[in-house]
């Protein structure tokens, strides 16, 4: 069956539709990249048109069976809207909801538990700024201490603190929370994060790190356009994973 035959459901606006084609495409990709963690970890992203409401996950399926229609509206109390069939994971909603509500340009928030990135998240350094990769992230990254499982809801608060305005949050011990303007922007920090970690964790204890000159990272930082909206903010590499899980099984579009 091709894309174009899964026909949207009329509870669904064409605007939140959209949006959950969108997000069940991310949650497909990241299976694809082997970025699952069984049924854990969370892409969330808000409801156009719906102030105070966003998608997540439904808790219980891998990241193979979401599709769009299953995905849960909830809002930033942690309430389902609506109906769905499964609950949501209390530990996503902690951190996913502060964040939504908080800042205006938070549409999209990604937390995964790859191995790379949790062993950066475990160096008391964090991410060097030594590779190709980190150089594009420096100046948007910040850390938040580890406090256990993310389930108490007053820690979304502190996390929101810590992350002060950055986009990369590396919470130490723990894992990344990436936020985007957008579900393609989002992808392309989480993206390149995992490719710095991944370089840095291949190299690390093999020689001293040659380290990056400050203004050169100041230079690739404002060069790079994967996350830049007026180049797209990665739509095209999105676009071009889309294209390999619709390849794959397009049934996450119903």
């Amino acid at each position: 069956m091709t894309a174009a035959a899964f026909a949207r459901p009329e509870r669904f606006t064409e605007a939140e539709w959209e949006a959950r084609v969108q997000l069940a495409a991310a949650y497909r990709i990241f299976d694809h990249l082997g970025w699952t963690e069984l049924i854990y970890n969370h892409l969330s992203l808000r409801v156009p048109g719906e102030p105070g409401r966003f998608l997540v996950n439904p808790f219980g399926l891998h990241y193979s069976e979401v599709t769009a229609s299953n995905l849960v509206k909830v809002d930033v109390e942690g309430n389902i809207v609506g109906h769905s069939d499964w609950p949501i994971n209390p530990a996503g909603f902690t951190f996913h909801g502060a964040i939504h509500a908080t800042l205006p340009d938070a549409h999209c928030v990604m937390h995964v538990h790859t191995t790379p990135t949790m062993a950066v998240c475990c160096l008391e350094e964090g991410l060097s700024f030594t590779n190709f990769y980190a150089a594009h992230l420096w100046g948007k990254v910040a850390y938040h201490d580890f406090e256990g499982i993310t389930v108490h809801r007053e820690e979304g608060a502190r996390i929101l603190a810590s992350a002060g305005g950055k986009p990369v949050l590396l919470l130490r011990n723990h894992g990344p929370v990436v936020i985007g303007q957008t579900v393609a922007q989002a992808f392309a920090y989480t993206w390149t994060l995992t490719r710095a970690c991944e370089v840095q964790m291949t190299v690390q204890g093999k020689g001293a790190l040659r380290p990056i000159p400050v203004p050169v990272l100041e230079g690739c930082v404002r060069d790079a356009l994967n996350f830049n909206p007026k180049y797209g903010a990665g739509e095209d590499g999105f676009a071009a994973l889309q294209r390999l899980v619709d390849a794959k099984d397009p049934g996450y579009r119903r």
